[in-house]
This record gives C-alpha cells, sequence and structure tokens, in this order.
C-alpha cells in the first residue's frame, strides 16, 4: 500500500497474488466458507517479490485468513438484503455483502500445503481470479468467540447458528452423471451440491433454487440438480442440463455444449432441462 505523504483521501492497493479456482462467477461461490467445504483452489503469489521469504512459518498453521478485492463488483449499496434476513434490508456494515464502498473479502480457508509461492487451499468461497490483498494465520484463542452477540442473526425466526447440516443422499443414477460431468469437464459437481444442500434446500434467487411442483431443482453453474426434501434430508434425483434444445442444436460441436450434447446421449430425456443457458443465468 502507497501512500502521498500524509494525505489518507485515497490509498493505492497492490495484489499480492490471484485465487485460482474451478468458481468462474458469483453465482458458483458458496455464500460463506461452511458452505464450501471440501472446495479446493489454489493462491498463486506474484514472483520478483521476495513472497518466497514472506511464506515462511506460514504452513505451520492450519487456518489462514485471505484478504482479497471483489474484483466482480461495480457500486456499492448502503442497505442489502441478505439471504438469511426475516426482517427486511439490512445496512451493508451489519453485513458480509460483497456490495461495500471498498470491495473488500475476508475468509478462512484451510491450508493444506505451500509449494514455492502457491499456496494449496480447501473450503473456498472465492471466485477465480479475485486479487489477494493478504493473508493472515488464524490463530484460534484470538480469532474466535463463538459466545459473541450475532447481532440481527438473533432476531426471532432468523435461523439459529451454526446452521444444523442437511442430511444429503444421492441415487445411482445421479451419482454417477455427477461423476461423468467431473471427469469430462473437470467439475467437482457432487461436492458441490452437497456443499450448497447441507446448508439448506429452501427455495432462494442467491442460491439457485427453485420450487417446481413436489421437487426442487439447483442451478451449479450450466447443470441442474433435480432434488425432493424430507424434513432435513435431501434426496438429489438426477441431475440435467441447463440449455434449452435450440441452443443444444446450434453448438453441439462448441464446448461447453458440445459436452451437454455427450451427457444427454447417455441419458436422454424428452428435453433438457428448460431455462436460460450458459449465457444469461443470474444468481
Amino acid at each position: 500500500m502507497s501512500q502521498s505523504g500524509s494525505d489518507l483521501a485515497s490509498l493505492t492497493l497492490d495484489p499480492i497474488g490471484h485465487v485460482r479456482t474451478a468458481l468462474g462467477s458469483k453465482v458458483e461461490a458458496a455464500r460463506q466458507p461452511r458452505a464450501a467445504e471440501g472446495i479446493r483452489g489454489t493462491i498463486e503469489l506474484l514472483p520478483g517479490r521476495n513472497f518466497e521469504h514472506a511464506l515462511e512459518d506460514l504452513d505451520g498453521w492450519e487456518y489462514i485468513w485471505v484478504v482479497f478485492w471483489f474484483h466482480l463488483n461495480r457500486g456499492w449499496r448502503p442497505k442489502v438484503l441478505p439471504p438469511r434476513s426475516v426482517s427486511g434490508r439490512k445496512g451493508v456494515f451489519s453485513t458480509r455483502s460483497p456490495h461495500r464502498p471498498n470491495p473488500i473479502g475476508l475468509s478462512v480457508v484451510r491450508l493444506e500445503r505451500v509449494d514455492g509461492l502457491t499456496l494449496h487451499v480447501r473450503d473456498v468461497d472465492i471466485v477465480d481470479g479475485t486479487p489477494v490483498l493478504d493473508l493472515k494465520p488464524y490463530v484460534a484463542y484470538t480469532d474466535a468467540h463463538p459466545a459473541a452477540r450475532s447481532g440481527w442473526l438473533g432476531d426471532s425466526g432468523a435461523p439459529s447458528d451454526p446452521v444444523a447440516a442437511h442430511e444429503v443422499s444421492w441415487s445411482a443414477s445421479a451419482a454417477a452423471q455427477a461423476a461423468w460431468i467431473e471427469a469430462r469437464i473437470g467439475l467437482p459437481l457432487r461436492e458441490r451440491i452437497d456443499a450448497t444442500l447441507a446448508l439448506g434446500a429452501a427455495p432462494h434467487p442467491y442460491r439457485r433454487i427453485r420450487r417446481i411442483g413436489d421437487e426442487f431443482r439447483l442451478a451449479i453453474k450450466d447443470w441442474r440438480a433435480r432434488f425432493t426434501v424430507s424434513g432435513r434430508a435431501v434426496r438429489v434425483l438426477e441431475i440435467r442440463s441447463g440449455y434449452r434444445p435450440a441452443e443444444l442444436q446450434r453448438g453441439a460441436t462448441v464446448e461447453p455444449i458440445r459436452a451437454h450434447c455427450e451427457f444427454l446421449a447417455r441419458w436422454p430425456l424428452d428435453a433438457a432441462e428448460p431455462g436460460p443457458g450458459a449465457g444469461g443465468q443470474g444468481r
């Protein structure tokens, strides 16, 4: 960080590296690290800046704080509607919303190992290409305050914290479909679906869950998971393509649509899952 004399009206931050994950957009990333349990990634620090020395002794810590820049955000909002709010909009400073005056993010990730300038991490809720501003060790005895008040999350009707995990099970065919997708395009779809649905299966636009009749649909990138809910038990029944039939016909020889065509050749349907194609999906 640099500043001109004593003038603090503006600050300049230089990234020290970037996050590399399979999460290509905001809609693919978990909203909290707990929902990203098991998701792996790397943090690649920039060469030529003596960061090799700065990383010494870090591999002795199990968790680290990652301070980063929400580079995909444009503008900010003084009041936002968090997914877990039951009493309307909240001041952005009382939330973890990315829509902040200075779009600085903070996440705790599990550090698996340090390999040169590359940190191998897991439980990552950060999208690919995110600029990293700083790394700090997570010190359990001082960073964790489990008895602290939870603000508006303690309102009547708000989900209790920590949220009890839902039990997610899979049909044999859905498991085979997810395994094929991971082998074909490298997307850890089952891992992502498990992490998302374990935190809850209620319909919500931010989490890309919709109710359709007696069943539900979860969107992960351009794939759809069909599932049912009974109490806290979630059953994943089937994976479907998120492309419309016309889109599949037009792009049958172009990735990523080609992978969807191959998928439907193995698991044919009367029609692909209706809904927006990859280019028009929103959260």
